[in-house]
């Protein structure tokens, strides 16, 4: 599949996330490379955010997609607080979150029921995690 974008579509805005801290970014550096070279435009947080942090960057920059990206084992207690951010500003309806990282998958569904709508592990391709994006992202 082709990686170009649609010229009669929006670009797709995406905030790649580290929250806590986890200090490993490699992985979120690699996705965000990918998400730029499928057309996305991408804003990166920067390592050590506090969840607030991360949400406030969200709902200023006016993004579609927030991708966290999460190493730590913190994710039961940081992903939640993102989305209930997300909730308070209004924005939780009209943001696709993602999760990228190490996420057992007895704790998926906790994280789904919060509204993460995907949660990608060790092994997903970028393409998987690209289309799921443009098949997802709110329509503006």
């Amino acid at each position: 599949m082709s990686t170009e974008q649609d010229p009669e579509q929006r670009t797709i805005r995406c905030l790649v996330a580290k929250v806590g801290l986890d200090g490993h970014d490699r992985g979120a550096h690699v996705i965000a490379r990918a998400f730029r070279d499928a057309g996305f435009e991408v804003i990166y947080s920067g390592l050590h955010k506090a969840p607030d942090e991360i949400v406030q960057a969200a709902v200023q920059e006016d993004v579609d997609v927030l991708g966290i990206s999460i190493l730590s084992g913190a994710h039961n207690t940081l992903v939640p607080k993102i989305m209930e951010g997300l909730e308070e500003y209004g924005a939780l309806d009209d943001t696709l979150v993602i999760v990228g990282g190490i996420v057992p998958e007895e704790d998926r569904p906790e994280l789904r029921e919060s509204g993460v709508a995907e949660i990608f592990g060790p092994g997903a391709s970028m393409q998987e995690t690209i289309d799921f994006i443009r098949e997802n992202a709110p329509r503006r």
